[in-house]
């Protein structure tokens, strides 16, 4: 079968191989891969790959082998998974817990652009609890996650102020449900009750300026790759005992989760944003500008399968 992997080069930062199907473990089914969707941290692997490293969590195909141990969905199901690696590939072995069976309503492209993003943004809105009614701040939401913690946490009754850079990724904000868009987080109208922080370095701390007194702040990214300084003087001049959350989305198994995102974008009550599509023989140049932030929402790869 064909298989991605990393070549080092940054211009060209993955290339086609020849390797054998992946053998299933017992609690693995054996998937042919349709579609499957890079996310921005990906790309960050790439630069220095370690070896063996096989990149890939977010697929979408056909179960061609149920799992031995008699798990998970059985074969000819249509799937969407989130395997912990290997997915850049024909054919990847996918743990059944982190496999949801798709609705015939739902296609292979969509469903690639749930998993991590999707997971994230779900696991992400529990972290921060009942969100009715309340101001929420959400920086570099013009990202998967972004788009669907906006769509999300308006259905959930949020009013959600999405810092976004630019005019044109703030306007699809709004049609998701975000009740206003910034483009510098320091100029956001605040104070809210709840801020959701992904892109580190200064902004950090201008997002904690403008949480409410005895609000939280869950810090869950770090997009701009800067290391975030917090001054504790400044703190202190600020609003007064703010809780500071990490958050970071792996743990439980991920098959509920993924089942849950199939029904809401089967149900019409979520979108995945998908910002580029195209076969995987242009996965490198896709790679590119998915780490440069040439793509708005999610980008897709299909094998030439994808339904």
């Amino acid at each position: 079968m064909r298989r991605l992997i990393p070549t080092g080069d940054a211009a060209r930062p993955v290339a086609f191989t020849e390797a054998p199907r992946p053998v299933p473990g017992p609690g693995e089914a054996l998937v042919k891969v349709e579609a499957f969707a890079p996310n921005r941290g990906e790309t960050f692997l790439l630069e220095r790959p370690e070896p063996g490293f096989l990149p890939g969590k977010d697929l979408a195909g056909l179960v061609v082998r149920p799992a031995a141990d008699g798990s998970g969905p059985e074969a000819g199901a249509r799937v969407v998974g989130h395997p912990p690696y290997g997915g850049w590939a024909e054919y990847a072995a996918a743990p059944t817990h982190s496999l949801a069976v798709l609705p015939d309503g739902v296609d292979d492209v969509r469903a690639a652009a749930l998993p991590l993003a999707g997971i994230t943004a779900l696991r992400l809105l529990r972290a921060a609890g009942s969100l009715t009614g309340l101001r929420v701040l959400l920086t570099g939401a013009s990202g998967g996650v972004g788009h669907y913690v906006t769509e999300l946490a308006a259905a959930a009754g949020a009013g959600v102020t999405a810092v976004t850079a630019t005019p044109e990724r703030g306007a699809r904000l709004l049609e998701f449900g975000a009740a206003r868009v910034a483009h510098d987080v320091a100029k956001a109208d605040g104070p809210f009750d709840v801020v959701l922080e992904s892109t580190g370095g200064p902004h950090l701390a201008a997002a904690l300026a403008r949480t409410r007194p005895g609000g939280l702040l869950v810090w869950f990214g770090q997009a701009s790759r800067t290391p975030a300084a917090l001054d504790f003087f400044d703190l202190l001049g600020g609003p007064e005992r703010v809780m500071i959350q990490h958050f970071h989305y792996a743990g439980a198994p991920y098959g509920a989760d993924l089942g849950t995102l199939v029904r809401l974008v089967a149900e019409g009550r979520l979108h995945p944003e998908i910002g580029r599509t195209d076969d995987w023989s242009d996965s490198a140049r896709v790679l590119v500008d998915l780490r440069e932030r040439r793509i708005r929402g999610k980008a897709v790869l299909t094998t030439g399968d994808a339904r």
